[in-house]
């Protein structure tokens, strides 16, 4: 989910070279170092219609956002800007780790990333995703600490159950065990309770609340109620919003 882009390369940007990850054996492993996330002047346009401009915030560790809009109005889009997936047509993101400026494709194991259409093999069982992707992110993570996250998503019991056994709820949660499994200090939520029953909404408020501990969390939504996740609320798609 975290393809290169090329975009906004300006010479002021330093490369990761210090402390705050330490690159031990090929695995990243984060450490507990203040987390900012700045977008300036943001803009997007499909076509001649344009999605929003000149947007501009900041968010710190502890902090929650929520991108509210209907559908069409941009909300996934925007996340994708953030985690560098796809160009703005101007403007800057910027991510900051104990001082040190990154752009977000030069950083994924700063961002985790949960939606709707973030396909997982379903032709294999939740341990053996989550080991699989845990391999290619050069992380090393015991049988245990793979069942105590699925624990934690509400998939205690059910990790050798094949993916393609799992109800849209379940995949769902599963969802969520990937997104965690580097702890990062930026966590991207697209319709993040879609699909869920009320005990998987509390597993996610829960989830929230966590993240807030360790970074900044995002959450795009077309549900008034998930409004509740933000310190501070982006509307998209209403006249003079952004």
């Amino acid at each position: 989910m975290h393809a290169a882009c090329g975009y906004g390369c300006d010479e002021h940007y330093e490369h990761w070279r210090s402390d705050p990850v330490a690159k031990l054996g090929g695995a990243w492993y984060i450490l507990d170092v203040p987390f900012e996330l700045q977008l300036t002047e943001l803009a997007y346009a499909y076509g001649t219609r344009r999605i929003f401009r000149d947007l501009t915030l900041t968010l710190r560790a502890g902090e929650a956002l929520v991108v509210a809009g209907a559908n069409g109005s941009g909300k996934s889009t925007l996340l994708r800007l953030i985690c560098g997936l796809q160009r703005p047509d101007s403007g800057m993101v910027r991510l900051y780790a104990n001082g040190q400026l990154l752009r977000p494709e030069d950083a994924p194991w700063l961002i985790g990333w949960v939606a709707p259409d973030l396909e997982l093999y379903r032709e294999l069982t939740a341990l053996e995703n989550l080991d699989f992707f845990a391999s290619v992110r050069g992380l090393r993570r015991s049988r245990t600490e793979l069942e105590q996250l699925l624990d934690d998503v509400g998939l205690g019991g059910r990790g050798s159950d094949l993916l393609a056994a799992y109800s849209s709820g379940m995949a769902q949660r599963l969802r969520y065990a990937y997104a965690l499994l580097h702890t990062p200090p930026l966590l991207l939520l697209d319709e993040p309770t879609v699909t869920l029953d009320h005990q998987g909404v509390a597993i996610v408020e829960r989830l929230v609340a966590r993240q807030r501990n360790r970074g900044v969390v995002i959450v795009a939504t077309n549900d008034p109620r998930e409004e509740r996740f933000g310190d501070y609320i982006v509307r998209l798609g209403v006249a003079g919003a952004a």
